[in-house]
């Protein structure tokens, strides 16, 4: 497989408090952009892979943020301007200097109002990959009938569709959310989970912990082949991740880091295995970059600042060595 990948949702603007975490009249505030699939879209640029963010954004300031952002980035942007509805926000509240909490207000974004109207059959046609992720749904009915509708193209254009749950319990409950994650993983072809995510999406609730040992994660990686896609990713943490690919299990173990920020570091590691996927390299490659990116991004603040190039990657104690 070599070519383009394709993504669909929301990105807003960032908001970060002073290190100490409150806000004092005349204070700045730190402005940059995050979001589950555009930082996607920026690792698999940054490791040279052709890659289109398809969204809505407000007809504001912070819209212009948004796309100047991702397209500098190297991102081809394909994106709606709503003079109806704004960009939608989310502020980082720091103790410390260290993340602490993450707050969103994107209620009645531009984004939103995503429809299948939105969805650009030629670019998912023509595309190796189409990556979506459980967050879309989440934000309305729009939203969940856009990635409906991508998926229907990509399944009749013979793209192949990769899907991260990637659930937030402050959009949507576990019981609005598990039939419809677990409709996306059966409809995927590549599926990537925490261990407490396919726990939802296997049995319909959500467990006490989202821990895991590599056994129980390449466990939960087999159960959620069972259910439709040839391929199942469960991310471990510091323990790495493990793959389920026609019956056989393939694990990878992070690298020993000092964590900063690990906002960001779940959407770098798809990333960086769908770039290596893009290329036709093996699972066992895929993971090891996945896992390299994932790490790198942690050691540094920002959802997706910390996302190393290919030459930087080579470079650092985090190569892959094939």
């Amino acid at each position: 497989m070599t070519g383009s990948v394709v993504t669909l949702g929301e990105t807003m603007a960032l908001l970060t408090t002073p290190p100490a975490g409150r806000i004092t009249g005349g204070a700045g505030l730190a402005v940059g952009i995050g979001g589950a699939e555009s930082n996607v879209a920026i690792a698999l640029a940054r490791l040279d892979v052709p890659c289109t963010w398809i969204s809505r954004v407000g007809d504001d300031a912070l819209g212009t943020l948004v796309v100047k952002e991702i397209r500098g980035e190297g991102v081809d942007v394909v994106v709606r301007r709503d003079d109806t509805a704004p960009t939608g926000m989310m502020l980082k509240e720091l103790r410390g200097g260290r993340p602490w909490r993450v707050r969103y207000y994107r209620r009645d974004s531009a984004a939103s109002r995503l429809s299948p109207d939105d969805v650009d059959e030629k670019l998912i046609a023509s595309a190796s990959i189409l990556h979506l992720t459980g967050i879309t749904p989440a934000l309305g009915p729009g939203p969940l009938a856009a990635v409906e509708r991508a998926v229907e193209l990509a399944r009749a254009h013979g793209t192949l569709v990769s899907f991260d749950v990637n659930h937030r319990r402050s959009l949507w409950p576990e019981s609005t959310a598990a039939p419809v994650l677990a409709r996306l993983v059966a409809a995927a072809d590549l599926v990537f989970a925490g261990p407490a995510e396919a726990t939802l999406v296997l049995s319909g609730e959500w467990p006490p912990s989202d821990d895991s040992t590599v056994a129980e994660g390449a466990a939960l990686a087999a159960r959620l082949t069972g259910r439709g896609p040839a391929t199942a990713v469960v991310k471990l943490g510091e323990l790495g991740a493990v793959a389920r690919h026609r019956g056989e299990t393939v694990h990878v173990p992070a690298r020993a880091v000092d964590v900063v920020d690990t906002v960001g570091a779940g959407d770098a590691f798809v990333g960086g295995y769908l770039a290596e996927l893009a290329a036709g390299r093996s699972v066992h490659e895929c993971l090891a970059t996945a896992t390299a990116l994932g790490t790198a991004v942690c050691t540094v603040r920002g959802d997706w600042e910390g996302i190393p190039t290919r030459a930087e990657l080579a470079a650092s104690d985090l190569a892959v060595v094939r």
